[in-house]
């Protein structure tokens, strides 16, 4: 007789076979959340760097700062997984049609259902020569921190900072906590432009300027220059001037982690893996797989609120939230999934200010300080798009962001009413304006190929 869906289902919690690729915060969390939900089967983790998962936002706040060393990092585990640990090794490949996994020292491992968690890697320094002098950085892993902040704590006698989004701004702080001499090059009009706009970008600058930063906005570094010993010394900028300095910073970015996928015939493109609200990955043709889901930053993932277009977020929180849906979703019935709803939130501490969000700043057309006061930098400012609210951002003044998670989630109307008597009362909503879309990274493109219609298919066109 015919085993019915809980049946297999459960045989499959029982002896099914799960491999995460990449050894991440949202890896981890998977992992822990299927032995929550029962599954005892086996259970691979691949990660491509040698020490067990960590957390990445210390790297840029508390190990820069000394109060945290880079190797102090490691996530605690809430539970014992039970997994086979593959570490040191990344992954090459994926064989949807054969389920299996492949290694870069050419193993191969079966999977049953496969979560893919392999986030991003920094942007580095695009002449290979320059990014190799001595004393340029980038901050991702535990080493990248661990020796910049050897390098902060030498006592450089200027510190020059490529890029002003949270990243960049964060590394600045620090340095001004240091009292070193810090220049920041950022290609936008304002630090954090490119996720806030216009208005809070220059609230952004007034603070790094306040703190003493030498912020240059508009301008290029074209140039990274050496001394004869290979150690990085000066910085040619686009407008022709130049700024000696000991350390450089790389802080353009990320690059989501998915060229090992290239063959994998998964919609994969600049902005990670295209898949569901229940983070299974999509193919090239559109089709939602059954046996491969996404969870973290390599994720694009549509949201109801906002018109179910895909978003690509690097946000701790949402790492953690996907994990548990994916995990859930990959051992349960059709009817049983979850999807992922959860609006995002982040945050971030610079220049003494507590930077928190909730929504999507970037999905908005208008934006208006619905509270508090900008020159006290203690303000909550509200995102709007088309009349209604969908982001809210708060500068030291966080408690109110739960008031604005409800008018998003309720679309109520934007200008939002003020919760509390300190409205300013020439607060006006101004266009957001952000800056033009810059296609930092080039992947896959998909075009039909005009087969006949009961085969159509498409292909990947890399440019």
């Amino acid at each position: 007789m015919r085993a019915s869906r809980v049946e297999v289902l459960e045989a499959f919690k029982r002896d099914g076979r799960i491999v995460i690729v990449g050894a991440s915060l949202a890896g981890l969390r998977a992992a822990e959340a299927l032995r929550d939900e029962g599954f005892t089967g086996s259970l691979t983790m691949v990660g491509d760097e040698v020490g067990e998962p960590y957390d990445r936002p210390p790297l840029s706040k508390q190990v820069l700062t000394g109060w945290v060393p880079a190797g102090g990092t490691t996530l605690p585990r809430r539970r014992d997984v039970d997994a086979q640990w593959l570490l040191g090794v990344p992954a090459s490949g994926l064989d949807i049609a054969g389920n299996l996994v492949r290694l870069a020292d050419g193993r191969e491992v079966p999977y049953d259902r496969v979560l893919i968690s392999t986030g991003v890697r920094a942007r580095p320094w695009p002449v290979e020569a320059e990014a190799a002098l001595g004393g340029v950085f980038v901050v991702r892993t535990r080493e990248d921190a661990d020796g910049l902040q050897q390098a902060l704590a030498a006592g450089p006698g200027r510190v020059l900072v490529i890029g002003a989004g949270f990243t960049g701004s964060e590394i600045a702080s620090i340095c001004r906590e240091r009292d070193i001499p810090v220049t920041v090059a950022e290609l936008g009009p304002a630090p954090l432009v490119g996720a806030l706009g216009a208005m809070v970008g220059e609230i952004a600058a007034e603070l790094q300027r306040a703190h003493g930063v030498d912020l240059r906005c508009g301008v290029k570094v074209t140039r990274l220059e050496g001394d004869e010993q290979g150690r990085f010394r000066r910085a040619h900028f686009s407008d022709g001037s130049t700024v000696d300095a000991d350390v450089a910073v790389v802080a353009l970015g990320g690059i989501r982690n998915t060229e090992w996928l290239r063959d994998s015939g998964l919609a994969i493109g600049p902005w990670g893996i295209a898949c569901d609200s229940g983070c299974r990955a999509i193919d090239l043709n559109g089709l939602v797989t059954d046996d491969v889901f996404v969870a973290g930053d390599v994720a694009r993932c549509p949201h109801p609120v906002y018109e179910y277009r895909y978003i690509s977020l690097e946000h701790w929180a949402n790492a953690v939230e996907q994990a548990r849906i994916a995990a859930h979703n990959m051992v349960s019935l059709q009817a049983d999934r979850w999807p992922h709803l959860t609006l995002p939130t982040f945050w971030s501490t610079q220049f003494g200010v507590n930077i928190k969000s909730v929504g999507v700043p970037t999905f908005a057309d208008e934006v208006v300080v619905a509270q508090g006061s900008v020159s006290e930098h203690r303000f909550v400012a509200a995102y709007g798009y088309n009349g209604r609210v969908t982001a809210a951002v708060s500068f030291n003044n966080a408690k109110w962001l739960d008031h604005y998670y409800n008018l998003i989630d309720a679309a109520a109307p934007f200008p939002p009413s003020c919760p509390t008597p300190d409205q300013p009362v020439d607060a006006k909503p101004v266009p957001v304006d952000f800056p033009g879309p810059l296609l930092l990274a080039q992947g896959a493109t998909v075009v039909v190929t005009n087969h006949d219609p009961s085969e159509r298919r498409v292909t990947a066109v890399r440019l």
